[in-house]
């Protein structure tokens, strides 16, 4: 099954929104390290469903007007990223957690380590809200896309809360 996917200008540069019929599949930066998130085949698909709905909320959270997203996600990775990924829904809009909060809450708390490694590995940035994970100094740490980004990101977030 061939995975569908657009692209869209962004605050942050051009994003490559990825998805499949369950759901959003990825949210690729414009630089992104080619392998960090494996993907299937795709072909271009500007009126897929969920990218048009994907493409409309992160309109709105870049303008200032969203504070979460309700689309439809399709995680794709171990059990182990899964559980990363899921507990970075949980992060508030305008909060950080560090990457030791993260180990505890999953029931891992010695894995800051892994979940570091999940969390760059995370395919749904933005929408699972990666940038909102942060050093246990409370420093800003490598982000997928970029440190610049991150902080953009988490600018938008302060602004709004």
């Amino acid at each position: 099954m061939t995975d569908k996917f657009k692209t869209v200008p962004s605050p942050v540069g051009t994003l490559t929104l990825v998805a499949s019929d369950a759901g959003l599949i990825a949210i690729l930066w414009e630089n992104d390290r080619p392998g960090r998130v494996k993907l299937r085949d795709r072909e271009e698909a500007p009126e897929h469903p969920v990218l048009v709905e994907t493409a409309r909320q992160l309109d709105e959270y870049f303008a200032g007007k969203r504070t979460s997203f309700n689309v439809p996600l399709d995680f794709r990775g171990t059990d182990f990223q899964k559980s990363v990924w899921a507990a970075l829904l949980t992060i508030p809009f305008g909060e950080t957690r560090s990457y030791g909060a993260i180990a505890r809450q999953i029931g891992r708390p010695s894995a800051s380590r892994a979940v570091g490694a999940a969390n760059g590995r995370n395919p749904i940035s933005i929408v699972a809200p990666c940038h909102r994970v942060i050093g246990g100094n409370g420093a800003l740490t490598g982000f997928a896309g970029g440190l610049a980004a991150k902080e953009l990101l988490l600018g938008i977030e302060r602004a709004r809360s």
